[in-house]
């Protein structure tokens, strides 16, 4: 998976968006030239195309000159992952342009290992009475997001990402680790946390599934008879 260094030395131009917390981020990379950032807590559907509209006219820009986007894919508020996703398949269809996604509690965890280089996890409600959890070991690696029941979180420090949606408490107290992009991407200059797709779309643990739906007509043969 390419580095955030080596897509802005590919793309020149990128533009990052991010909705999983209630506060949503858009930012504007460019090589060679401070990033521009922009934080609101306006719902998703409008703080993503007023975020973009700002930034690019900060930088006297037009969507057509960026080059590549950078989008969070989960987890964290469905709604607003989605709408981020819809907005980029749009504009793909525009101009074809390549996109990448990263994962929240990964990058936010990689900026708390950097804080203070110890082992932990970074876990986030998935409702349902399960939690996200997101492993950081003393040496900084991570493995893969798991989605597991409340009462099988692991041993050991839990953090949850400010501004993040949690519908209950986890089991037992859980620190607060940042999620302010603005501080946390210049500390992924040269990590492997962004992963092209093809189609912009939220994380999911499973795949869905789907049963095939036959049509019947009602009748006496078919209803049930008690």
């Amino acid at each position: 998976m390419p580095s955030l260094s080596q897509l802005l030395t590919k793309h020149g131009r990128v533009l990052v968006l991010d909705a999983a917390s209630l506060q949503v981020q858009v930012g504007l990379l460019q090589s060679g030239q401070p990033a521009l950032w922009r934080r609101t807590a306006e719902e998703a559907g409008r703080g993503i195309f007023a975020g973009t509209q700002e930034l690019l006219t900060a930088a006297g820009l037009q969507l057509e000159t960026i080059g590549a986007f950078v989008f969070c894919e989960g987890p964290g508020s469905m709604l607003g992952i989605r709408t981020v996703a819809m907005a980029l398949r749009t504009w793909q269809v525009l101009r074809a342009r390549p996109a990448y996604a990263y994962q929240s509690l990964a990058v936010a965890g990689h900026f708390e290992w950097t804080q203070g280089r110890r082992a932990f996890f970074v876990i986030a409600d998935a409702r349902r009475d399960t939690w996200h959890c997101q492993q950081v070991e003393a040496d900084g690696r991570m493995s893969a997001l798991q989605r597991v029941p409340a009462a099988a979180l692991p041993a050991g420090e839990w953090v949850t990402p400010e501004h993040f949606r949690a519908w209950a408490p986890p089991p037992r107290p859980a620190g607060s680790c940042n999620y302010d992009l603005a501080r946390i991407f210049p500390a992924l200059a040269n990590g492997d946390f962004f992963r092209a797709v093809e189609a912009p779309d939220a994380f999911q643990h499973d795949a869905p599934e789907y049963k095939k739906w036959s049509a019947r007509i009602h009748s006496v043969a078919t209803a049930d008879r008690k």
